[in-house]
């Protein structure tokens, strides 16, 4: 297919390991100045294989015994905010935490370390982890069964044709990619899609197990993975989020499909190509948002939020032309306006009283004529009409965004989705006694904070806040 030809010609080397096959599906950053006594590491394998044992610390009062090649005794674990962590203990922590993600399945790929410096670790998905972990999700894949779509007839068919002529300078240059049409018969069929189940693929419509799952899902797949990944041994912690806060690792994020910059034919870009042409350039801002697109890569997170953007800037049209129709009339009937005439007529001679005591000296009123005038051009008798409309327009605006949203929930197939929620600390961590927290209340702050009860240290991620 024309898809998945695009994106193996225009996704870059950077985008792969060293073999050139299997595709970086996340990366993790790190800073590190290399030891001068060399001690265990931890071999990593880009193959999946598993590590091999870890030399654990022993902490001693709240300290690390191991040292780092300063001398200087590791700091209290405690520390999210301002990590104090040496090098040794990083390293050791990283190391444990890839052996984790190795035992999960993922496949690594590192930089050879030079004496200090920005460190990558490379992430991939095999194909066995990600078709389990995509039917443990129930993430929803296209079937071989099409949907056929019937164009309507009579006057709501010629009322079609005319919607879609008119609005055809508007749309986006972008591929629908839930609707494909037959070259032959020239009817439109829409792709039917189905939580993904491991026994059953003979009923889906793979082409190729690398373009099955579009890079945006193979990524939210690591990042759950490397999410409840644990260190038991070492920092006793949960999550690359933990390990972010502690300055074990300086970053950790998906990769963008290759450069935005198009090289190639124009039907052979890449979605971060057609994204930059036909979304964020000032010379498409006439058309529609490709929200589908937005969707696809960024997620439906960020796809609704868009939406909602282009719903509501694209209401905001009848007001802003109604705002220009009530400042044209200021214009055009400032000169009849009594109020403005009085105040700007010299021979009046109206005398105004001092507008403090002591100081300030009488004033004539012709002398605050080019505010009074300016004045009304915003406050005449039109605004009084367009503020019931702007009223009758927020409500408007509420009614039409709930419909477009229902639309895209059903069209987007999100209606059987659930939001995440915050787990209860003693949920989050069944399998793990020792990384369950203890639970105190401050006396003067009424916060409720989790402790760890092995390492009485302070574990940021699992703060909450009393309820009111």
């Amino acid at each position: 297919p024309r898809g998945m030809k695009r994106k193996r010609m225009y996704l870059g080397p950077g985008l792969f390991f060293a073999d050139g096959k299997r595709k970086v599906d996340y990366v993790l950053c790190y800073k590190y100045k290399k030891r001068r006594t060399s001690k265990p590491r931890l071999s990593l394998s880009s193959n999946g294989s598993l590590p091999i044992p870890i030399p654990m610390p022993i902490p001693i009062q709240g300290r690390w015994e191991a040292e780092a090649e300063s001398g200087e005794p590791g700091a209290h674990a405690g520390d999210a905010e301002e990590s104090k962590l040496t090098e040794e203990e990083k390293a050791l922590m990283r190391e444990e935490f890839e052996g984790g993600l190795l035992e999960a399945g993922l496949q690594i790929e590192r930089d050879k370390e030079r004496s200090n410096g920005m460190g990558f670790i490379r992430l991939h998905i095999p194909w066995s982890i990600l078709s389990r972990e995509a039917e443990l999700q129930k993430i929803k894949v296209a079937v071989k069964k099409k949907c056929e779509l019937r164009k309507r007839t009579g006057i709501a068919g010629m009322w079609d044709s005319v919607a879609t002529k008119i609005n055809t300078p508007f749309q986006p240059d972008v591929p629908d990619f839930d609707i494909q049409r037959d070259s032959q018969t020239r009817v439109n069929f829409k792709t039917l899609k189905h939580p993904f189940i491991r026994d059953k693929l003979h009923l889906y419509d793979i082409k190729s197990t690398e373009t099955l799952f579009d890079n945006a899902t193979r990524s939210r797949i690591v990042a759950e993975i490397i999410s409840r990944t644990t260190c038991r041994h070492s920092c006793q912690t949960t999550g690359i989020n933990s390990l972010l806060a502690r300055g074990v690792y300086v970053a950790a994020f998906p990769l963008h499909d290759g450069s935005f910059t198009r090289r190639g034919r124009k039907d052979q870009r890449n979605d971060r190509q057609l994204l930059h042409e036909e979304w964020a350039n000032y010379g498409v801002m006439h058309k529609y948002q490709p929200v589908d697109l937005i969707r696809k890569y960024f997620g439906e997170q960020i796809g609704l939020y868009f939406a909602w953007l282009g719903v509501y800037t694209q209401l905001l049209i009848p007001p802003s032309v109604l705002g220009i129709i009530v400042f044209l009339y200021g214009i055009l009937t400032v000169d009849t306006n009594v109020p403005s005439q009085e105040t700007c007529n010299d021979s009046l001679n109206i005398t105004m009283c001092p507008l403090c005591d002591g100081v300030c000296d009488y004033w004539r009123l012709s002398s605050v004529c080019s505010l009074a005038r300016a004045s009304y051009l915003f406050d005449n008798g039109a605004t009084v009409l367009f503020a019931i409309f702007m009223s009758l327009w927020a409500a408007w605006f509420l009614e039409h965004w709930k419909r477009r949203q229902m639309y895209l929930k059903h069209t987007w197939d999100l209606t059987s989705l659930e939001d995440e929620e915050v787990l209860n600390p003693k949920d989050k961590y069944p399998e793990n006694p020792l990384l369950m927290p203890e639970v105190r209340k401050a006396t003067v702050t009424q916060i409720t904070t989790c402790y760890n009860q092995g390492m009485q240290k302070s574990i940021s991620e699992c703060t909450t806040h009393q309820t009111l």
